[in-house]
């Protein structure tokens, strides 16, 4: 037991190491894997340490295998790493290199009696006398039984695939579970009372007259009142330019629940700025995003985001819609503004925002880092920097535009 595990955990060598270095090898051998994927990899292995060969190849593959087409490229990859012919932290190799080793249909065996993934399918196979991931030389094969193909749900997949690797099919299946994201804002104190029987509550003066007036007497009871709670506003400015484009869609629905169910106010902007709260309060998602599409002009244009930024601040934001309010942006950071520029209408909006939250696609790739043009930026004035590039990641948005912390923790901790 302790050769193996050394062979499968070389010296130096976390979960997070080996998750990042098997993923890595499943994309060189063709199959799609999400760097999320890596993440829960991770995750899974500190929960069911890889003390056997069969437990890390059946823990490997609920994670990482999301149909039955890719359990063969899975098998010769996870072969090929763990057998110590490719080495699981090795980045070099070429897209056009040969098939990877074992890369040839192999029969599998059920997975352990513990596993407590739902079976998505059954058929007959002989019963294999090594473990998985292994090739089989006809010997010491056993009588037929049912095998069970453990991997993740056709629903898990849809909530962890980038918008932007969707089908048509499942885009339309993922707009209408993003339109039924509710977002709740931090509360204020409004300027409206509520009375109250606590006398540590503010003395309502106003109300205590009265009943003195009406009562003809001197004031023989006093009445108090506490400021009335309130959501704050919500603001979400959507970039829809053409670099934008794969995440549009979504992004516009996550807008349409937003103002028909918080009551939010829409912005869009490519080229210029265009306000959409009425056209999207409408219940209907389609005739809302047809209404939308046909009031944007510069739809999948050019990004002036300091340009938009400024009209915002100086038709809408100055005027009390962004002060005390959370404000989303969606957007890449890929603009055509000079970058100080968008510093300084970012500084602007800061003043007047509670909080600003900016979602970018494209923070969801671990080589991403916001260095130079726009977003890095307009990076220091947001309280939070979130990737919302899949349906499972907008919790993260959601979380954000929630958090009642006015603070640039998150941001520093993600740059």
């Amino acid at each position: 037991m302790a050769d193996f595990r050394s062979a499968i955990s070389p010296p130096g060598v976390d979960a997070a190491s080996l998750s990042a270095g098997l993923v890595t090898a499943l994309r060189r051998a063709g199959l799609s894997t999400s760097p999320d994927r890596a993440v829960r990899l991770a995750e899974a292995l500190r929960l069911v340490p890889p003390v056997a060969r069969e437990p890390l190849y059946w823990t490997c593959r609920v994670v990482l295998v999301s149909s039955r087409e890719q359990v063969p490229i899975f098998d010769a990859v996870f072969a090929a790493v763990f057998d110590g012919r490719l080495a699981p932290g090795d980045r070099r190799g070429s897209t056009n290199a040969p098939p990877a080793i074992g890369s040839g249909t192999r029969l599998r065996p059920s997975p352990p009696s513990g596993l407590t993934s739902a079976p998505i399918a059954l058929h007959k196979t002989p019963l294999p006398a090594l473990l998985p991931g292994r090739e089989l030389s006809g010997e010491g094969v056993g009588p037929e039984r049912d095998a069970i193909l453990a991997m993740a749900s056709a629903e898990e997949r849809l909530h962890e695939t980038s918008f932007a690797d969707l089908s048509a099919e499942e885009l339309v299946q993922v707009r209408r579970l993003v339109r039924e994201i509710v977002f709740s804002t931090p509360a204020r104190l409004s300027r409206r009372t509520r009375k109250s029987s606590h006398s540590s509550s503010r003395l309502d003066i106003r109300s205590t007259v009265r009943a003195a007036q009406r009562s003809g007497s001197d004031a023989t009871r006093l009445y108090y009142a506490h400021r009335r709670p309130r959501p704050r506003q919500l603001v979400l400015l959507c970039d829809v330019s053409a670099s934008m484009e794969p995440y549009t869609r979504v992004f516009l629905s996550l807008l349409q629940g937003a103002v028909a169910g918080a009551r939010a106010e829409a912005f869009v902007f490519s080229t210029r700025l265009t306000r959409l709260t009425r056209q999207l309060a409408v219940r209907n998602a389609d005739q809302a995003l047809a209404r939308a599409a046909a009031n944007a002009p510069d739809w999948a244009g050019g990004t002036r985001i300091a340009e938009s930024l400024r009209r915002f601040v100086d038709a809408h934001g100055r005027r009390g819609l962004a002060r005390g309010a959370v404000v989303v942006v969606f957007s890449d950071g890929w603009a055509q503004d000079d970058p100080d520029l968008v510093a300084t209408q970012m500084e602007r909006l800061k003043r007047l925002a509670f909080r600003i939250v900016w979602v970018n696609p494209r923070k969801a790739d671990v080589n991403y880092r916001p260095l130079v043009g726009g977003m890095a930026a307009a990076l220091p004035y947001c309280d939070a920097f979130v990737s919302g590039h899949s349906y499972a990641a907008l919790a993260e948005v959601a979380a954000a535009v929630r958090d009642g912390r006015r603070t640039t923790q998150e941001r520093q901790g993600n740059s």
